[in-house]
């Protein structure tokens, strides 16, 4: 019996219409191709193009509407012309990080051949780890919901750093099932702590919280890394990493910096999940310099989307999103292998509806699991 789930789609501005096209026709693709299971889509209007015709930045019940989805899938949010009031972006997926305690914020970071590599070390061809970053505390706690700075006159701005235990707690504990995860696919299943735990209260708390759960992880392989450290070591010796957990605002940076290493953040995939549904998203931004050009490249929404069916498989127990889900990143694999990937971001000349296609080509032409 086929296995259809629900994806809430919010499209939002620039590239992102066009990625989210792409991701969602190549996972309907892959879904088609296993057999057992399937995808609906229903659209949600949100973003700052939203906001500049409507005031609102998502559609009337929007927000709760994506929450009775089995996922959502985002294309990316932001126009740098429209800007509230105070100057910050249009930034609706924040709230629905907070609404709907989307605390795991699923960063994988992996080197493709013929794609580039910006470390000349030639065990820069075997990057391959995960950055998981908490995505409703932090200092993004702040910024999640309006009104939550303590904003004095003209002469002070207050963000508060929130870590709460039990957000922390479930946080690590994603952290080591998915080294275990990682483990027993070949990877070295080893979860780093990254904090700032030698200055601030807050960050001797996330690590005092990671040494309380470990125990019940023994198999696990654990390490520490202050931030500022950990920063250069992404630089310095990036193929020791597996697993690195983190708070919100150091998680941000960090993806930014280790996707530059395997090429640009047209590949960086993310998933965020929480207990009850889970958000997908390429972790770039709306490019509206080249938006409607044919020129974005859709990789990393397309691998995101294999993530939201790995996610589904297990929400569902249906295995046969997880098949689709390797169908997708064995595509991506095999295209990269065969110089048959060539974005334009990486100066190649393919544009987003070229590499589309041969992802697709790939997909379908697979056999199935």
């Amino acid at each position: 019996m086929t296995k259809t789930c629900r994806v809430a789609v919010i499209k939002g501005d620039g590239i992102g219409k066009d990625v989210a096209e792409a991701a969602l026709e190549v996972a309907q693709a892959a879904t088609s191709r296993v057999g057992g299971c399937a995808l609906s889509f229903e659209e949600t209007l949100a973003g700052a193009g939203y906001f500049s015709e409507t005031g609102q930045d998502i559609e009337p019940g929007g927000e709760e509407k994506v929450g009775q989805a089995d996922a959502i899938f985002l294309g990316a949010i932001g126009l740098p012309a429209i800007r509230h009031a105070n100057g910050t972006e249009i930034s609706p997926h924040l709230r629905l990080r907070d609404r709907y305690g989307l605390y795991a914020g699923v960063r994988p970071v992996r080197a493709y051949p013929n794609a580039p590599q910006r470390l000349a070390d030639p065990r820069a061809a075997g990057i391959d780890m995960v950055i998981l970053r908490e995505s409703t505390e932090g200092l993004f706690y702040s910024a999640a919901v309006h009104n939550r700075s303590e904003i004095i006159g003209d002469t002070e701005v207050r963000d508060t750093l929130r870590i709460t235990r039990a957000t922390t707690e479930k946080l690590h504990r994603f952290g080591f099932r998915l080294a275990e995860k990682r483990k027993s696919r070949g990877k070295p299943g080893r979860l780093t702590c990254v904090d700032k735990a030698n200055v601030f209260a807050s960050m001797a708390f996330f690590r005092k919280i990671f040494d309380e759960i470990a125990p019940e992880f023994p198999q696990v392989e654990t390490g520490y890394a202050y931030v500022d450290a950990q920063a250069l070591n992404l630089i310095r010796n990036p193929w020791d990493y597996d697993v690195m957990v983190m708070e919100n605002m150091f998680g941000d940076i960090l993806s930014d910096l280790a996707g530059g290493l395997v090429g640009g953040m047209g590949m960086a995939s993310c998933a965020e999940i929480g207990d009850e549904t889970g958000l997908f998203q390429p972790a770039h931004g709306s490019a509206p310099d080249i938006m409607g050009q044919d020129k974005a490249n859709p990789l990393a929404a397309i691998l995101s989307g294999a993530l939201m069916l790995e996610y589904l498989a297990e929400k569902t127990g249906n295995a046969r999103f997880d098949e689709a889900a390797q169908l997708i990143d064995d595509a991506v694999q095999a295209g990269f292998e065969a110089n048959a990937l060539r974005p334009m971001e990486f100066g190649g000349d393919m544009g987003t509806r070229a590499v589309t296609t041969e992802v697709l080509s790939r997909v379908t032409a697979r056999a199935a699991i």
